[in-house]
């Protein structure tokens, strides 16, 4: 047993949605210790806002004492202007996650390394189209519906507002139809840069004599070549708004646009580097000729080529006709693009296989067999289409004039979100239909969960009917919930290809897909309605944006790879000074260190956890330990994004933490289930199965034990009763079913945070 002295600092990481930093904390008022008040490590706070100690933690011996701590990160997801606009990115950020979604490159595998290199070139140009369709699409509605049609001299559009002598006044068409889409450019690359000022010294390198090591999100770095990147985004939109007004005659000015243009893609499709720059690279020649001054040239060639177009231009036809052109051609290569990065994900999959998940049990392998990221970014690519013919049907709608023209890529857009929905539809009655069957056929067979036999078979026969019913649903969705954006993708990738099918055939939609159309043009304006009401509510009325929130928490976790116009990632933050804030705290020998992370947080401490396991020396690393609670960290993470955190790698640290992390599991959690132990089974009234062993392997795992609050210890996981068996003295008591939240309350939580800082 440690000496008198002996403190434990417990280190709370919160989740999504924004929690407050009372709640993360547990107390009724919190107070800021540390932190540079964008990322804030709060106490417990007394009456006379002080920080207050916390309660002290009862082991088996004795009580020792705690200093509870929290790290808030939620202020750099949602509030504000600049951050409700983030909303508006929302494909940006689907395409740079897919990066992360890709399956990991086995070692010394050639053709791995290439079809990687390969995927990841395409992933990127893919992601470049997206900027140049979004500004595309900016420029239909300002240059082509507003400018060129609504405000075209003789035209009733817009009579009132604007009269007939300004609709001829020399540039004032263009420059009214240029403007906001410049600005957009311009908003773009200012939101794409701004960064989180990361408030700790860099991690010092692994200690001499660790043995080499795999650990979770070791791959989570910056990518120094970012600017370049966002670089050249921003001269491919330059580039294709100059072309935009053009003329059918080549120019000089449409020839230079054409080639920054060809230059932007060559750049993004040459420019790789996946683990930082490396000198002995043959890319360092072509980041030598991307260098700073390069950059600006180009940039500036842009701008100067959108205001030669304004004057060349002018006075604007009443009809922007190569936007007809541009939009079917960029949304053509951007299918082409996906495809090919599909074809090429598909072989890089089944490499992957063989060396990281084939003798992994089903539930565990990655979703789709690794292909995920292809999905993904085909619903990035088919949302941003969306959001921008979705826009421009409602902006024609709100300028009252029927008579406005859309440009003929529209029309079978908006088929395919017609189809779409309709399939949509179809696979959620047939999903609908099963679900129903197979809840009726276990609720008739009366199969019950075992773990929610075992924690609930002395009560009543109502509490443990809620029990179950509560474990079957959260189970369900733990276990469908892929299935959904796969069906999802599903019914996007139908509708696009009956619309693709449609325009190659040249001809129109038939009478019968009439309805198809509408509904499309229904469910277009409806979503670009939703995102606009939603970048409002972020605006005005931060707390009721919980959903914008959520997708900001998670899809911002990234660092930007792929796609460089997406928002800051916070886990470049966040991971760092909670690591540091740790080492701080085991300065004293007499402390014990347990970062705590709930839901989403779980990851963010796995990550900090990791680094200090390879940075501490052995007698640091023994006072570390980890808490989850309520993580997607076995059902989620791991399958989804299997190159950033493989099953592997979190058997490994949960070895090189020997017994020091816990896991709190609900099975009425759709967001958390188990986390170090799967292929669960009761036999002979006790439940075993396979998990995590203390020296990193994975096998049969002993028997679960049973604590004194009623929840079983399997492994290092600890599956709690819910609803709770009974109040417990000392402890908040919360009736009913909890699911995901309210794990502090619970009496386990200190017994997990004993045995987590080896006081147990």
């Amino acid at each position: 047993m440690p000496g008198r002295e002996t403190r434990v600092v417990e280190l709370r990481v919160h989740g999504i949605m924004g929690t407050t930093a009372e709640s993360l904390v547990g107390a009724v008022a919190a107070v800021d210790v540390a932190g540079d008040g964008v990322g804030r490590i709060v106490r417990p706070a007394d009456r006379l806002r002080r920080p207050a100690p916390g309660p002290m933690l009862h082991t088996a011996v004795r009580a020792v004492p705690r200093t509870i701590e929290g790290y808030v990160w939620g202020g750099m997801t949602s509030g504000g202007v600049t951050k409700s606009t983030w909303a508006l990115m929302f494909p940006f950020t689907l395409a740079n996650m897919a990066h992360w979604m890709l399956p990991p490159v086995p070692h010394d595998n050639r053709p791995a390394a290439a079809l990687g290199l390969i995927g990841r070139s395409l992933l990127r140009l893919a992601a470049l189209l997206l900027t140049v369709l979004f500004v595309t699409q900016v420029a239909v509605v300002s240059l082509d519906l507003v400018a060129a049609q609504c405000l075209a001299p003789g035209s009733p559009c817009m009579s009132g507002l604007v009269p007939d002598w300004l609709r001829t006044w020399p540039g004032f068409r263009p420059v009214v139809g240029l403007l906001p889409a410049a600005f957009v450019i311009l908003l773009l690359g200012r939101v794409s840069s701004v960064t989180w000022n990361v408030n700790a010294p860099p991690m010092p390198g692994p200690v001499p004599g660790n043995r080499p090591q795999r650990m979770p999100g070791a791959s989570l770095t910056a990518d120094p070549d970012t600017p370049t990147l966002r670089a050249l985004h921003t001269v491919a939109a330059l580039a294709v708004l100059a072309l935009l007004p053009g003329t059918s005659v080549m120019t000089v000015q449409w020839v230079a646009a054409l080639v920054l243009l060809v230059l932007s893609a060559l750049g993004v499709l040459l420019l790789d580097d996946p683990t930082g720059a490396a000198p002995h690279r043959a890319g360092r020649w072509l980041r030598i000729a991307l260098g700073v001054v390069t950059r600006r040239v180009f940039l500036i060639a842009g701008v100067l080529l959108v205001i030669g177009s304004a004057f060349t231009r002018d006075p604007l036809p009443n009809r922007v006709p190569a936007l007809d052109v541009t939009i079917e051609g960029i949304a053509g290569l951007l299918v082409i693009v996906v495809v090919l990065f599909g074809l090429v994900t598909i072989p890089a999959a089944l490499l992957a296989r063989r060396e990281f998940w084939a003798d992994l049990p089903y539930e565990l392998r990655p979703w789709a067999g690794g292909w995920i990221s292809p999905i993904v970014l085909a619903v990035a690519g088919l949302l941003g289409g969306g959001f921008g013919a979705g826009i421009a049907i409602t902006v024609r709608g709100l300028l009252g004039n029927n008579d406005l023209q859309l440009p003929l890529g529209y029309e079978p857009l908006t088929l395919l979100w017609g189809v779409s929905a309709a399939l949509a539809i179809a696979i959620g009655l047939v999903l609908g239909s099963i679900t129903g069957v197979h809840r009726w056929h276990n609720d008739r067979k009366g199969k019950q969960p075992p773990e929610a036999d075992l924690l609930h078979q002395n009560t009543t026969p109502q509490e443990h009917s809620t029990a179950t019913r509560a474990w079957r649903r959260g189970r369900f969705q733990r276990n469908h919930l892929h299935h959904l954006l796969i069906a999802f993708g599903i019914a996007l990738g139908g509708g696009a290809g009956v619309a693709i099918w449609m325009r190659l055939r040249d001809f129109g939609a038939p009478e019968w897909m009439a309805p198809f159309s509408a509904v499309g043009v229904f469910a277009l304006g409806f979503l670009a309605a939703t995102l606009m009401r939603a970048v409002y509510q972020a605006v005005r009325r931060p707390e009721l944006s919980r959903t914008l929130g959520v997708l900001a928490d998670l899809a911002c976790f990234w660092p930007r790879e792929a796609h460089p116009v997406v928002p800051p990632c916070y886990a470049l933050k966040v991971i760092p000074e909670v690591a540091e804030r740790a080492a701080e705290h085991l300065a004293d020998r007499n402390t014990r260190v347990v970062i705590t992370g709930h839901s989403h947080g779980s990851l963010i401490a796995a990550v900090a956890v990791s680094r200090l396991m390879e940075t501490l020396p052995p007698e640091d690393r023994e006072r570390v330990g980890l808490v989850t609670a309520g993580s997607p960290l076995q059902w989620a993470y791991p399958r989804a994004f299997p190159s950033v955190v493989p099953h592997k790698a979190l058997a490994e640290l949960h070895g090189e933490l020997n017994g020091r992390w816990r896991a709190l599991c609900r099975g009425t959690d759709p967001l958390g289930g188990a986390v170090t132990t799967w292929r669960r089974q009761v036999f002979d009234s006790q439940m075993i199965g396979v998990g995590f062993r203390t020296d990193g392997s994975s096998g049969p795992l002993t028997a679960a034990q049973q604590t004194e609050s009623g929840a079983l210890i399997l492994g290092s996981d600890h599956w709690l009763p819910d609803p709770q068996l009974k109040p417990v003295p000392g402890l908040r008591w919360s009736p009913g079913v909890r699911g995901h939240r309210d794990y502090q309350a619970d009496p386990e939580w200190d017994e997990a945070v004993a045995i987590a800082a080896g006081l147990s």
